[in-house]
């Protein structure tokens, strides 16, 4: 066999990005993966246990990257995907003309992958206050591989 053969890493279910959990046990404002996306549950119902089945429960969620509306329906003892969101505030160095934004973790090293928002008021909000020369803080939210900023504040010296 050839080392070709073997290559397990090209292959990636996204597992590690979630952690099981039962249906009937997800509350409001936890989160959820519905259809591949991660989501914030807004509102939640449960059918009682009819003639024929088991009870039902509907989630809504909103996806915390775009915003969007999603829905979804499983059985109460169904195992549901919960994504392991994970919040960081990072240190704002520069922004570059074509949009990416250096960033300073809190171990002082320095990121240049991460991109202005899609959301184009907080992206005018971060170019106007990194303009004005003030101290920035962004909030950055990383799940299912997928990294976004999602709020900026001053930091006061």
């Amino acid at each position: 066999m050839s080392d070709a053969e073997d290559d397990y890493d090209a292959a990636d279910a996204g597992a590690a990005d979630c952690t099981p959990c039962e249906a009937g046990s997800v509350r409001k404002g936890q989160f959820l993966k519905i259809k591949g996306r991660p989501c914030k549950i807004i509102d939640t119902s449960k059918a009682k246990v009819g003639k024929h089945g088991a009870a039902k429960c509907s989630f809504t969620g909103t996806d915390i990257f775009t915003g969007k509306k999603l829905e979804c329906v499983a059985p109460a003892g169904a195992q549901l995907a919960q994504p392991i969101v994970d919040r960081t505030d990072l240190q704002l160095v520069d922004v570059t003309d074509e949009g990416f934004l250096s960033l300073m973790t809190d171990s002082a090293e320095t990121r240049d992958d991460m991109k202005l928002p899609d959301d184009s008021a907080l992206a005018e909000k971060i170019k106007n206050l990194f303009d004005e020369g003030k101290d920035l803080s962004v909030t950055v939210l990383k799940a299912c591989g997928q990294e976004q900023v999602i709020d900026v504040k001053t930091i006061s010296t």
